[in-house]
């Protein structure tokens, strides 16, 4: 008989939230915190979605994408989950880049990015000032009509250049482009161009495992191999959601849902378009996905070490000899990011080294390639990786154990995004995903939409958003788990 992940689930929650990717893993925590009984869904069998790992024999852990945040995920971590794990995250050493154009490494903070564009790019320090302020004071409500090349066409004319140096590190964190609009450039990159780039140091499985322990103890129900099949609704508002648990079904009533599976996956699959105004489903119906990525996993020796002084934490390699989105999307590969793992960054009982390289992707490149073309385009992608990292691991072929490679088609498999969608949906998709609740009534979304709430830090903080406004509508509503009220009025007391 197949087992049943939902068998000690009551019948009721307070909050279901669907998906446990940083948004929900935050929502739910948040909620928890705050009385609310919550049961959290995950379809895969790991906790993590996009900021997850898997093992390999021989003792290698892999982090299945590149991570690196702002500074901000320290007060985020430490507010909203706890102070272990915001102690876990440290800076990177260096960030590198090499291309045709230029080469040089960087602190990744306003005050070396301004140094590095007056004295190796010979650009006024007036205009660096200007560009930085101006994204500094972007906000959501601007104008959303510029693109980020007229952005940097206003500034920095004719700098192929400098439009490389502040482009491409962006596109590989969120999947920006110089056709979306400035906005969404500029309040990412002034985000990390604050203190630097930070990354939590002994990787995923550790962070997603303390994570677990604190929603655990916060109260949460976890329940994996469940995937969401339908939210049902009375009079335009939520009341259940049926849930397939590898093969067992089931109905769990609740006050309040909150989806951090894809955008377009809850509105058309989840709920049904029949559910909404026609005018809420002609804007959802225009919002677009993001793109996707590849990754190839190497592991290195036992014995074997990098010389990261040399390499970078981070390095942005290219042959191209300019920053282009179509190369950085074509098959025909030109650009890759290396991020290399070594004991700083994964210490406990981990000394071997690691590097992932990272190339942005469309799913229709890879999506309808007979099976046998498949598994040969992505040993030609491991092959091309290897060959196209020689030059700054020498040797790397014999120094090796382990490669192998990822597609759209892999995250699609293992994340249930449509298209394997790597940074969720396009700007336009924050507008749709905020005017859910208005649509129908506990109903909420949470996750990589709209780029502003993209990457580790965007999905954490868009999770925090939306449990506190969830817990508004259940306090209006009179809804509260009398463990919750319990709690509370404990706490109260102290």
């Amino acid at each position: 008989m197949p087992k049943d992940f939902l068998k000690d689930a009551k019948s009721r929650y307070d909050v279901v939230v669907i998906g446990s990717g940083l948004a929900g893993l935050t929502a739910a925590n948040i909620l928890a915190r705050q009385g609310r009984s919550v049961l959290l869904l995950e379809q895969h069998y790991k906790l993590g979605g996009m900021a997850t790992w898997f093992k390999r024999p021989g003792g290698h852990i892999f982090d299945i994408s590149l991570h690196g945040f702002p500074y901000g995920m320290v007060k985020s971590c430490r507010r909203y989950w706890s102070k272990e794990i915001a102690d876990s995250i440290v800076q990177l050493d260096g960030v590198r880049f090499d291309n045709p154009m230029f080469s040089l490494w960087t602190s990744f903070t306003r005050e070396d990015f301004t140094k590095q564009l007056i004295e190796k790019f010979d650009v006024e320090p007036e205009r660096v000032h200007a560009f930085f302020d101006k994204a500094r004071g972007m906000n959501f409500y601007d104008d959303q009509s510029t693109t980020t090349r007229e952005l940097f066409d206003e500034f920095f004319p004719g700098r192929e250049d400098v439009i490389r140096l502040l482009m491409e590190p962006i596109t590989y964190a969120n999947g920006s482009t110089l056709e979306d609009p400035a906005i969404s450039y500029g309040i990412v990159f002034s985000n990390f161009m604050s203190k630097g780039v930070f990354t939590f140091q002994g990787g995923t499985d550790k962070l997603i495992k303390q994570m677990e322990q604190e929603l655990r103890k916060n109260g949460v129900t976890i329940a994996i191999n469940c995937d969401a099949e339908k939210i049902n609704l009375k009079n335009g508002a939520v009341e259940s959601i049926e849930v397939n648990a590898k093969g067992a079904t089931h109905t769990i009533d609740c006050d309040a849902i909150v989806s951090n599976a894809n955008l377009r996956q809850t509105i058309f699959r989840l709920v049904g378009e029949d559910k909404f105004d026609d005018a809420f489903i002609d804007d959802a119906r225009a919002v677009r996905l993001n793109n996707s990525s590849t990754q190839v996993y190497m592991a290195m020796a036992e014995d074997e070490r990098l010389e990261v002084s040399e390499l970078g934490d981070l390095l942005f390699s290219s042959t191209a000899p300019y920053f282009r989105t179509e190369a950085l999307l074509s098959r025909d590969i030109t650009s890759r990011t290396y991020s290399f793992y070594y004991p700083k960054t994964r210490p406990e009982g981990r000394p071997r080294c690691l590097i992932v390289s990272s190339t942005n992707a469309r799913y229709e490149d890879w999506a309808d390639l007979p099976e046998e073309e498949y598994q040969a385009s992505k040993q030609d992608l491991c092959e091309t990786t290897l060959d196209a990292l020689e030059q700054y691991v020498p040797n790397v072929r014999e120094r090796v154990v382990h490669v192998e490679a990822s597609t759209p088609r892999t995250f699609k498999h293992y994340t249930a995004h449509i298209a394997g969608a790597s940074f969720g949906t396009k700007f336009e998709g924050l507008a749709v995903s905020r005017a859910l609740p208005q649509q129908i009534t506990g109903l909420y979304h949470a996750g990589s939409v709209g780029i502003i709430m993209s990457g580790w830090l965007g999905a954490m903080n868009y999770g925090v958003i939306v449990a506190n406004e969830v817990d508004n509508q259940l306090m209006n509503a009179g809804s509260r788990s009398t463990a919750g009220v319990e709690q509370e009025l404990a706490s109260k007391g102290d």
